[in-house]
């Protein structure tokens, strides 16, 4: 089993993967230097063998295609500014059956008066449940369980056709 994990901040989301699942690789990518320096540390001091951080954005995945049984998105799709290419990406470094572990917030978590002014994030083109769960079937990424609040964001599983 091998995973992918977008938008790995610390590692922290890369620990669980191998503390969970127990794949023979984790490759976690960011876009934010500082975070995977701080990765590095962070997964060091806990031993953590069979994973490797290093720069990547989502739009443009330095992975070859077919080749993640999972990918893992931890909140950072809501993140990127064309988040339809990064799903698009996503399908395609995925194996045909692979998983799609997502968790993603929406916009009236993350834009509401007192988050917008404490947090960055992309304004234009945001998604919303139907939204997104139309851009994932466009992609072939077929959402067989989720869990789901129209004001926070969703929880689901889906597969690749």
């Amino acid at each position: 089993l091998v995973a992918l994990e977008i938008g790995c901040g610390r590692g922290a989301g890369a620990g669980l993967i191998m503390e969970e699942y127990g794949p023979s690789w984790v490759y976690a990518m960011d876009l934010d230097i500082r975070m995977l320096k701080c990765g590095k540390d962070y997964l060091a001091s806990r031993k953590k063998k069979g994973i490797s951080l290093s720069a990547g954005d989502a739009c443009y995945l330095p992975v070859k295609t077919g080749s993640m049984d999972v990918v893992f998105d931890f909140g950072a799709l809501h993140h990127v500014v064309d988040w339809r290419a990064s799903l698009a990406e996503i399908a395609r470094v995925l194996k045909s059956g692979g998983l799609f572990f997502i968790e993603e917030f929406y916009p009236a978590l993350y834009q509401n008066f007192i988050t917008r002014h404490l947090l960055v994030h992309p304004t234009e083109d945001r998604f919303s449940g139907p939204d997104l769960k139309q851009a994932m079937g466009d992609v072939k990424l077929n959402l067989k369980e989720t869990l789901e609040s129209k004001w926070l964001g969703i929880l689901g599983v889906a597969v690749k056709g």
